[in-house]
Parts: structure tokens; sequence; C-alpha cells
């Protein structure tokens, strides 16, 4: 896909990652990018920052709450006419174990795994309709690896990752491209406090990550891994499962602390 003339709509836009992709869609020539975020004031920010370059539209969005989904892409349908790109980009991070109550492990759910579904639902119908669109589904390197000291993010991220193969599977000849971006470390308030183990490889800044994406997209391939070093991680995982989890088991030792 080339991103100049296209309509694009970015989740989890206010910042980070997803600020990263607003900016470079508008520097891309996107006809239109609309900002979606919680994050009202972040969202008012983003918008005006790109306005100049391309027809900003913002709009205050809990991807938690299908209603809210919806609501974007029929705002953007009414504004646009038609979505060619969806970015299902908004994430949270969750440490701890099975220990995790129910209602953070059920918020991380129906954030990383959930919202992915909304989006989905709310904007395949149009899509299908014309004929093509592309969804890329923001995961992380974690749903391809795992994550040492939050089992809440690598099981969500696992199946954000398990939910985009099963779109591109079904859909893919209906004119459905499909992207997952699989990232390790970026610099982003996710990241503040620190990396750990998803860090061992550098630290990427939203902007970098944002050039992946564009060179991801025009290929039209499915993994979008800003650090490549993931591809040879998850061959060696499939190569041989107990000898790469004695490898994490290390890492664990290294970075993390037994959650018990």
């Amino acid at each position: 896909m080339d991103i100049a003339g296209k309509i694009v709509v970015v989740t989890g836009g206010a910042s980070g990652i997803g600020r990263s992709l607003c900016e470079r869609f508008a520097a891309e020539g996107a006809r239109g990018v609309v900002v979606a975020d919680i994050n009202a004031a972040g969202v008012d920010i983003v918008r005006s920052s790109i306005a100049e370059q391309t027809q900003a539209l913002g709009m205050v969005t809990d991807v938690s709450i299908e209603s809210n989904v919806q609501a974007l892409v029929a705002r953007a349908l009414e504004v646009f006419g038609h979505i060619d790109l969806f970015c299902s980009n908004a994430g949270i991070f969750t440490p701890g174990g099975e220990e995790v109550s129910n209602e953070q492990w059920q918020r991380i759910w129906e954030i990383n795994v959930m919202a992915h579904i909304y989006a989905s639902r709310a904007v395949l119908p149009g899509m299908l309709a014309r004929g093509e669109g592309y969804l890329l589904n923001t995961a992380s390197a974690a749903g391809l690896l795992n994550q040492i000291g939050s089992a809440p993010y690598g099981v969500t991220k696992h199946a954000a990752v398990g939910f985009a193969e099963w779109l591109a599977i079904t859909y893919g000849d209906r004119g459905i491209k499909v992207s997952v971006l699989c990232p390790q470390a970026v610099r982003t308030e996710m990241t503040a406090g620190g990396t750990g183990a998803a860090g061992v490889d550098g630290m990427l800044e939203p902007e970098q990550l944002a050039q992946t994406v564009i060179e991801t997209l025009a290929a039209e391939r499915f993994l979008v891994l800003p650090h490549p070093e993931v591809l040879t991680y998850m061959q060696r995982k499939t190569s041989d499962y107990d000898r790469w989890i004695g490898g994490m088991r290390r890492l664990q030792e290294r970075f993390g602390k037994v959650l018990k």
C-alpha cells in the first residue's frame, strides 16, 4: 500500500507509536488521518500538529468499549466516505503472573485483544463491500516470543497475533490486506519504567518504527518487525522449543524476578 491519498485511522494515536504513525502517514501524503485515543488533550495536540499536511480528524475513543469503536468508524466514514487503512494500535501493559486480579486480566484482554475484534467488526463490512482495505494491528514481539515478568501481556499479545493471522487467512482472497506490528522495546510511556528483556536488542525511537511500518505496508508483508532479530528468535523457537524455553529462563534470571 502506498499511503499517499489514503484515508487512515489510528487508535492510540495521542502518543508513542500511534502518534508517530499519525505524523508519518500525514508526511507520506495521506488524504485524511483520524487520530483516536482516550486522551482528549493528546488527540487535539496530534490532530493540530498534522492539520497543515492532511485533513485531520480527532476522536476521543475508548477502544475497550465496542460502541466507541463503532462511533469512531461511523464518524470516519461520514467525513471521508471510506477507510483505506485501520491501525488498531492502542495497548496497555500489566506486570505479574497468574495472581493478577480478574479485573486486571479482563482490562488488558479488552484493550489488547477485544479492541482488534471490535475494530474488525466495525470496519470490515465497508472494506469487503469495496473489495479492498488494510488492517494493521499492533501486537508486540511478546506475541511471537513471550514477555518476561508479565503473563497478561504475553498472553494477550499472542492472542492479538493469532487473530491477525486468522483475518489474513480468512479475508486475504477478498481484497483485505493484514499486517501485525511486533516490535521489541520502543521509547514510549509504556517503557518509561525500563525495558527489561524487551530492550536486549536496543530501544527504538517511535519514528524509526514508523519507517519500518511504511516499508512493510509498501511490500504488503504480514509481519512488521522493527527489530529484525525477532525473526531469528522465532526460527530458533520453532526449531527447538525446549532449548528456546531454556534460553528464556536465562533471560528471566538476568532481567526478571520469579513471580511467586
